[in-house]
């Protein structure tokens, strides 16, 4: 009997928490007795009541596991602590805010069961879903296919079930600092299956991914994965040189046709400035890299735990 584990990042969910551990709890009865299961949350501290409602949900529920960090690291860094700690033949990763709902699971099992080590979802939003909201995400996943090496599957999730030979992976070899696990888990290869869901409204409660959040997960996601936009700033370096050349020969061609000569102030300033915004942009994309490259080099653990509750030995 395979036994399955929820690994579920909790941040400020005080509002959310019970309605899902109750819905979560409910869906995991129904797959017993041929799945053991098991759950992990793990808490980014926070302003609000959630760590006094998982102690209290770990004290009346054995099977529910917590890990607390020392302080916020962020989403995927306590997915990260949660594939770290798990121990089951089955992890599956959901969030808490009842977006992911707990009866895709069932689904997701079948596609395990059916030969695949990775079971990727993706969202089909509901009509209330802005239209804003659709084409933004369309570009990001878009602007994530052009600029990077990885077959990101478009409208996809941190809600995913993986296999123990998967989890394997990321607890002993694949251990960089800035991890974008979507487009991790695509990389690792192995077989993989999509299983569609309907994004939810919030049970209660407001998002904790800001605007500023997202555009970091969106660039971390770009520079952890390719190294594109490197080459396509020397492709464009390349343009505006080539672009620099012919108004060169213009300009000599107009002297030596006995045009007059053009003051050329504005023309100039309008040069100057794109030239110099374009090597900003390429000095800000190296700088990225070289980020990233220095977070590495210092080795500095992607988390720190504070205490555990309900581990033993």
């Amino acid at each position: 009997m395979p036994t399955i584990e929820i690994i579920s990042p909790v941040y400020e969910e005080e509002a959310t928490i019970d309605i899902f551990h109750h819905a979560l709890k409910k869906e995991l009865l129904s797959l017993l007795p041929l799945y053991p299961t098991s759950i992990l949350y793990v808490c980014d501290p926070g302003r609000d009541q959630t760590q006094e409602k998982l102690r209290v949900i770990a004290a009346a529920d054995p099977s529910t596991r917590v890990i607390c960090l020392s302080r916020r690291f962020g989403h995927q860094a306590s997915l990260l602590a949660g594939l770290d700690a798990a121990d089951a033949d089955i992890v599956v990763m959901m969030d808490c805010d009842m977006q992911h709902p707990p009866e895709v699971i069932t689904r997701m099992l079948d596609a395990y069961n059916k030969g695949a080590e990775i079971v990727h979802t993706f969202r089909t939003y509901d009509p209330s879903i802005t239209r804003f909201k659709r084409l933004t995400s369309h570009l990001y996943y878009r602007a994530l296919q052009a600029l990077t090496d990885t077959n990101i599957l478009e409208n996809s999730a941190d809600f995913r079930l993986v296999s123990r030979r998967v989890v394997a992976l990321f607890q002993t070899s694949i251990r960089e600092r800035n991890q974008f696990l979507r487009g991790l888990f695509s990389w690792v290869g192995f077989k993989q299956a999509q299983v569609p869901f309907q994004s939810a409204p919030r049970a209660a409660g407001v998002t904790k991914y800001t605007l500023a959040r997202m555009m970091r997960l969106a660039v971390a996601g770009i520079i952890s994965s390719s190294v594109k936009p490197l080459r396509y700033s020397i492709y464009l370096g390349l343009l505006i040189a080539f672009l620099g050349f012919i108004l060169v020969v213009v300009t000599i061609f107009q002297k030596f046709l006995g045009s007059r000569f053009p003051a050329g102030w504005a023309t100039l300033i309008a040069v100057t400035s794109i030239l110099g915004g374009a090597q900003l942009v390429f000095l800000g994309v190296l700088g990225e890299y070289v980020a990233y490259i220095s977070d590495d080099v210092k080795a500095r653990p992607s988390y720190i735990i504070d205490y555990k509750l309900n581990f033993h030995g």
